[in-house]
């Protein structure tokens, strides 16, 4: 019974292999590329969810078996020998069809040289594949793209680092900026005179960025010669743009009186602090009035001088207690200067008493305040 079982074994494994050297690797290569047409004209938006579909007709593998597909594009006088990207099909690589996003082909694009603001043409075609035989489709197709005016790569995060800064040339202790809306990064922080630039990462050979008049570009380095001051730094990879405002003052503005009550200094790391302030409500025929908010004093690049509103998200607020969200002390910038409108309240505790106020515009919250009673 063994001698028998051990022939039968034999025949199954030996009719294994010999099906595994057979595999039928047989087909006819993708004939014709159906969509977009050839050198279709594509303005690239890739802030939207806008996409582009590239469609083939199906190849033909011998056996009827799938076949496996990858979009190659290269640059218009390409071989596809280098392709600058490949990409697999919807499916997971076994659909004939490719759906890209304008982010995608501004990436491809950047990758074919072609300049931000820039026109130019990417040659694509459809790799099938069955087993180890990859075969090229029978065309090739144009398309016409238009680069918006900003980076095919953004980057996830990005950091400021530098002798300049304030946390020196260490690239590991390198000042993280905060993200704001996609592709849109700032911080709030001090120069000194020194040298400085940005990092896509804190670690290893990151991308370096710098800025270059109201433009963000790559590679380079600044330096600060003005002396120590304190900046707003605003960097839209989207567009690459680049805002610097210097923050000169920031004033805490009391409501009741139509004044400002003091000024808060800058203390580092992207806080400002004034410390044992007296803070006394103003009378009035109701009760006592405790409305205050905050001002920027600003600089332009040229500059300029302006101002900077920050209140509360609501229009008005009852006096904040031990059960109040923290979310009441965030700040919002508001337009205007109305003398009342979206103002904080001061906590009951606060009245005659000397108070720490605290202001963060740091990268690791949502901007906010505090007021701390002695």
């Amino acid at each position: 019974m063994q001698k028998y079982l051990i022939i039968i074994l034999s025949v199954l494994f030996f009719s294994c292999k010999k099906d595994d050297y057979n595999l039928n690797t047989n087909m006819q290569p993708v004939p014709k590329l159906t969509a977009p047409l050839d050198n279709k004209y594509i303005k690239l938006q890739p802030t939207t969810s806008a996409t582009v579909s590239f469609e083939w007709d199906q190849a033909r593998a011998e056996d009827g078996s799938l076949v496996q597909y990858e979009v190659a594009f290269d640059k218009e006088g390409g071989d596809f020998s280098a392709p600058v990207a490949k990409y697999a099909s919807d499916g997971g690589g076994v659909q004939n069809k490719l759906t890209l996003s304008h982010k995608d082909l501004n990436s491809i694009a950047g990758k074919a040289g072609i300049a931000s603001l820039a026109t130019g043409k990417l040659k694509w075609t459809v790799l099938a594949a069955k087993g180890y035989n990859i075969q090229k489709a029978a065309e090739t197709k144009l398309i016409e793209v238009e680069r918006p005016n900003g980076f095919a790569e953004i980057p996830t995060d990005v950091f400021l680092t530098g002798d300049a800064t304030e946390a020196g040339a260490d690239l590991s202790k390198a000042l993280k900026l905060k993200a704001t809306t996609p592709g849109v990064y700032e911080i709030y922080t001090s120069l000194k005179n020194g040298k400085y630039h940005f990092a896509s990462r804190n670690t290893g050979t990151p991308n370096i960025y710098s800025l270059s008049g109201t433009a963000v570009k790559e590679g380079g380095e600044n330096e600060q010669t003005a002396g120590t001051k304190v900046y707003r730094i605003r960097l839209d990879f989207n567009n690459a743009a680049a805002t610097v405002t210097e923050l000169t003052t920031i004033g805490l503005w009391f409501a009741p009186l139509n004044k400002f009550l003091f000024e808060i200094s800058y203390a580092g790391n992207g806080t400002w602090k004034a410390q044992n302030q007296l803070i006394t409500f103003k009378q009035e025929s109701w009760g006592r009035d405790e409305r205050y908010k905050f001002r920027l004093n600003v600089k332009d690049a040229d500059g300029v001088a302006g101002e900077e509103w920050f209140g509360s998200a609501n229009s008005d607020n009852n006096r904040p207690t031990s059960t109040t969200p923290l979310s009441f002390w965030e700040l919002r910038p508001i337009a205007g200067n109305d003398q009342w409108g979206y103002c904080y309240k001061f906590a009951t505790e606060a009245d005659t008493k000397n108070c720490d106020i605290n202001v963060y515009f740091t990268t690791d919250k949502n901007y906010t305040h505090e007021i701390i009673v002695k």
